[in-house]
């Protein structure tokens, strides 16, 4: 009895002539990679366990989560693996390249019949070029790259036909969000799925990434398509050399046959929350979006920008719309400038962002903010994947066409003039001042404490409160990380105690204008802070969010020591050492200070 596709790949990569679902099998792995997002964890794997590499040619690095190298703990993780890649003689995928996925397949490295273990959960989108492809974790990953085998059970399978004749205006992803209309989420699960039928032929390798990409999504260990002449032409070329076509055995068994007729296939919209959960784009037609996103590993090719480009040329983005493109690699980019759809993407009011992943992985553009509606060619809509809005999948035409108009709409329903939003405030506006006014209970003048004695100048901002903490906009998440980039004092946050004092020296707040640098101590419950002299921008920030600070240049002669109580009047600038009794005048509240201290802020 004859393989099936992924059966012949598996014994073709182990000792065994032939292999059945249900076997664990040994396989030869040709591409060992990780990327930025695990790849330091493989490297500390290799590490701990003294491993050494099988073989550096075949064993890789992509940078493809966060391409910009801008989230401080991703560059952190990437220069591990660079450092590691140095000693090791690997080669990197780096920043400037893109998805790591569509580099090997560009770089001739996966081929028709070839294995690959990455640390990508969509690596089974190599099934576009006929190869084995599985994402794996750290520790699988590790171990790979150390005997150049992994362990794996060979999957059952199914072929799927797709008869009849492919309807004008059917994209590659209405194929996709079709199949996982039909098939949900977990019916495939774990199955390795074959695509076959006439027009399947005749798809493009840019076509059949966007299919391949959403095997996960379908619940599918992947979905496998054999090569055309034209793909394999594609990776003889980009490999140098020619390549043997692997394809299932006439005579080979399926679990499941399934025969589904693409002519009834329609444009789909998934909805947000659930890929799997699909519509005609006719039943989502007029929903106002915010923002549109082209790119990840399921459409960022060059065709989807050649579809957008003839969609998006003369015409404009809808007005608060934001459009954003991310090519999957740095050669599509590089492609997209050559064309000139780059200047078409930025005259319509496009924003084009480098390779990448984009949204899809946190790390690049594509990110939505609470209450944002988007419309994306990603291949995940779930729950708080790509920020707190809410994410529709539809075909690159779909979103280019619904960029324009302002909502969903099908690309040949563009309206002369886009969807205009009625915006409507969630504020509440008090009736009479008496409701913004109240009276206020009288704060302290005086306030008495444990000290925190830190003899340093110019302690930053960075130091009090690091810029990677930014994006935390609820002041009651920020206390914890105060001080933990201040060298000895990382444990500040955990072991400070509401009523504390803060004492320093010279020029602190410097650096930075951030204002969680102070409300980070309003949250730990310090009561104040004293210092010899503050940075210009932060005792402004002080003052007008009514956190005492007092300047006071006679600090040394308090003799000072952790745990001391001290006493600090803040109508008279007095500041008294009260464990050793000694005190010193500081300045006290100036009329202004004092009164914005009382109203409890600026406003």
């Amino acid at each position: 009895m004859g393989m099936t596709l992924i059966e012949k790949i598996l014994a073709n990569h182990s000792k065994e002539d032939v292999v059945h679902p249900g076997d664990i099998v040994d396989i030869e792995i040709d591409v060992r990679a990780a990327r930025d997002f695990g790849g330091a964890n493989v490297v500390k794997n290799i590490q701990d366990y003294r491993l050494n590499i099988h073989d550096p040619s075949k064993t890789f690095f992509t940078f493809d989560c966060n391409p910009t190298g801008s989230d401080q703990k991703y560059a952190v993780n990437q220069q591990i693996c660079r450092l590691f890649a140095r000693d090791n003689g690997l080669k990197v995928f780096d920043i400037n390249t893109g998805i790591g996925t569509h580099a090997l397949i560009e770089q001739g490295l996966v081929y028709s019949g070839s294995t690959v273990v990455t640390t990508d959960s969509h690596a089974n989108i190599l099934g576009a070029v006929g190869a084995f492809g599985q994402g794996m974790g750290d520790k699988d990953i590790a171990a790979a790259m150390h005997k150049g085998k992994v362990w794996f059970k060979v999957p059952k399978s199914v072929k799927i036909n797709l008869n009849g004749k492919r309807p004008k205006g059917i994209y590659a992803k209405d194929i996709v969000l079709g199949l996982l209309n039909h098939f949900g989420a977990n019916s495939l699960l774990g199955y390795s799925v074959e695509l076959y039928g006439n027009e399947v032929d005749k798809l493009t390798l840019d076509e059949r990434i966007t299919i391949a990409s959403m095997a996960t999504e379908m619940g599918c260990a992947i979905i496998l398509f054999t090569p055309n002449e034209a793909i394999m032409e594609y990776s003889e070329f980009r490999r140098g050399e020619k390549l043997q076509l692997i394809k299932a055995d006439k005579d080979a068994k399926y679990e499941k046959i399934f025969d589904l007729n693409l002519e009834k296939f329609v444009p789909r919209v998934a909805l947000p929350g659930k890929p799997h959960n699909t519509v005609p784009v006719n039943k989502s037609k007029g929903i106002p979006i915010d923002s549109a996103f082209i790119g990840s590993c399921t459409n960022g090719r060059m065709e989807d920008f050649r579809i957008v480009a003839r969609i998006l040329k003369g015409k404009k983005i809808a007005p608060g719309v934001v459009f954003k493109l991310v090519p999957a690699t740095d050669e599509i980019w590089n492609e997209c400038l050559k064309e000139g759809l780059i200047n078409i993407f930025k005259e319509a009011g496009a924003m084009v962002s480098n390779a990448g992943c984009a949204g899809c992985a946190a790390g690049q553009v594509g990110q939505s903010g609470e209450g944002e509606i988007t419309i994306s060619t990603g291949n995940r809509n779930f729950p708080d994947r790509q920020g707190k809005g809410k994410v529709y999948l539809a075909s690159p035409a779909v979103v280019a066409a619904s960029a324009i108009a302002g909502c969903i709409v099908p690309p040949d329903e563009i309206p002369e003039k886009p969807f205009e939003k009625n915006y409507t405030s969630n504020r509440v506006i008090a009736d009479t001042l008496d409701e913004i006014f109240t009276e206020k209970e009288e704060k302290p003048k005086v306030v008495e404490g444990r000290v925190w004695y830190i003899p340093m100048d110019d302690i930053d901002t960075d130091m009090i409160y690091h810029n990677q903490h930014l994006s935390i906009t609820d002041m009651n998440e920020m206390g914890k990380y105060t001080f933990n980039k201040l060298s000895g004092y990382e444990n500040f946050a955990r072991v400070a105690k509401p009523g504390d004092i803060v004492v320093v020296h010279r020029n602190f707040g410097s650096g930075g204008s951030r204002h969680q640098a102070v409300d980070c101590f309003k949250t730990l419950g310090i009561q104040a802070i004293v210092a010899v002299s503050y940075d210009a921008i932060y005792e402004r920030n002080a003052i007008n969010a009514a956190f005492p600070i007092v300047t006071c240049k006679h600090i040394s002669r308090l003799h000072l020591v952790d745990g001391n109580d001290i006493r600090v009047n803040f109508e008279t600038g007095e500041i008294q050492n009260l464990t050793k009794e000694i005190s010193v005048l500081g300045e006290r509240f100036s009329e202004v200070q004092l009164e914005i201290y009382q109203n409890g802020g600026l406003f």
